[in-house]
């Protein structure tokens, strides 16, 4: 009895060594002879009774916790339908530390640049597209190491504890004496005389310091750039409108009298409301939603791979905004639901994430009409191209006073020249020029799109 005592009581002495190094009991089983009760008056005590046959068995399994960075690779976003490839523009390098929703790379489609940032704090550990690489969506594009710093260095082994020292009798409290300071020399060293004299010689020996070479006057160089990816897309968009459509101008004069004396008196009382600033643009637009639905051609397009007009039902109207990447059209949709103040809004919000460079591609997929407003450069005159697969588009240019004849009489009024490009092969020049005019009546007197005339 005494030798099965000392087995099990080396048996639970391992079982409690395992479990302290980590070690994780799955499960007990116990086998004939073994009975696990409850101790007197305390009922979380437990005892294990033993008989002469009992065997006790435990079963054990390990839990190792292994600390390992995560490195993960992170890929192209989705592209929309219209889009099938971009350029990749790095933003960062390869041991960089980012942090999460940092910008890693740039990817210059042909409408817009998508921004790629990192997933989570960590370090770059590779670049799988070279700079300027064309990438399709779901191309992977870098490895990430996510632990918000470069990997740890191995530390250094710690020296071994110093051993405790030894217990020193106790001896009185009065400080000792300060250590003897270094003597304080009483004479400077000697100055070291030099080995030659210093030789003189006149100012105008002197040969002065040498200038940087400065270019010659009139010499002319020139250098190259890269096209970007969304100037190359405008210019074959362009070129191949001038090859399919049947492009026409005509032009007219709106008076901007009545717009900006409306403007003037409510422009305070709207930005107290609205919090927006009223401009020139939203007449415009509200304008042409009115005329695209007199003239449901102008919105209209053709599929030249069936050979079928498509009339689009919807009014979506692109707005032309400058940036320094190229020329963008944000598109305003369902305008013809819109009042000025959602026009407003719109356009300053596109605007401002046009200028941000935050356009997603959604913002400027579609469109069925088109706004360019060369007149905040000056503009006075000009023809603009057709954005397909659109079949018009509308350009606003400057506003200049200039003499006009007013019921027999000449008067100075805000004139602005307008031009309407269309697509000749389905807009004939009488739907042109009444579209044209609709938008000179609403724009002229605002009361008309109140009075729905």
């Amino acid at each position: 009895m005494l030798s099965r005592s000392r087995c099990v009581s080396r048996a639970f002495s391992r079982s409690l060594s395992a479990f302290q190094k980590g070690n994780c009991p799955l499960g007990r089983r116990s086998l004939p002879g073994v009975s696990l009760c409850q101790g007197p008056g305390n009922p979380d005590s437990r005892k294990i009774v033993i008989n002469n046959s009992s065997v006790f068995s435990v079963r054990f399994f390990r839990t190792t916790a292994v600390c390992k960075d995560d490195v993960i690779t992170v890929k192209t976003p989705a592209f929309a339908e219209s889009v099938t490839e971009g350029d990749v523009r790095w933003e960062k390098a390869v041991g960089d530390t980012v942090a999460e929703d940092e910008v890693v790379c740039e990817i210059e489609t042909d409408k817009t640049s998508v921004q790629v940032p990192s997933p989570a704090n960590g370090v770059i550990e590779a670049l799988l597209v070279p700079d300027g690489g064309k990438v399709e969506g779901g191309t992977p594009l870098f490895t990430l190491r996510k632990t918000g710093a470069a990997p740890a260095k191995a530390k250094p082994a710690e020296a071994p504890a110093a051993a405790a020292p030894k217990a020193e009798p106790v001896v009185s409290a009065v400080p000792p004496p300060p250590p003897a300071a270094a003597s304080i020399p009483t004479q400077m060293p000697p100055v070291p005389s030099p080995s030659q004299p210093p030789t003189s010689k006149p100012v105008s020996a002197v040969k002065p310091t040498a200038a940087r070479p400065v270019a010659e006057p009139g010499l002319r160089s020139e250098h190259r750039e890269k096209m970007n990816r969304m100037r190359q897309r405008i210019a074959q968009r362009l070129k191949e409108a001038q090859n399919t459509c049947a492009m026409l101008t005509t032009f007219n004069e709106i008076d901007m009298s009545n717009i900006q004396e409306m403007r003037a008196r409510h422009k305070d009382a709207f930005l107290k409301k609205h919090n927006l600033k009223l401009g020139f643009m939203s007449a415009f637009v509200k304008a042409s939603a009115f005329a695209l639905q007199e003239q449901p051609i102008v919105n209209a397009v053709i599929d030249d791979a069936t050979k079928e007009v498509v009339y689009r039902d919807y009014i979506d109207i692109s707005v032309a905004v400058a940036t320094p990447r190229g020329l963008v059209v944000p598109v305003i949709r369902n305008v013809e639901t819109m009042n000025y103040a959602d026009i407003e809004r719109t356009i300053n919000e596109l605007g401002e994430k046009a200028r941000k460079n935050e356009l997603a591609i959604e913002d400027m997929d579609g469109g069925t009409f088109t706004i360019s407003n060369g007149g905040v450069f000056g503009s006075l005159f000009g023809t603009p191209i057709i954005n397909p697969p659109q079949s018009a588009i509308l350009g606003m240019h400057a506003i200049f006073d200039r003499p006009v004849a007013v019921g027999g009489k000449v008067e100075v009024r805000p004139m602005m020249f307008v031009a309407l490009t269309y697509d000749h092969r389905l807009i004939d020049g009488r739907e042109a020029v009444t579209f044209l005019r609709k938008i000179k009546a609403a724009v002229e007197d605002p009361r008309v799109l109140l009075l729905d005339l």
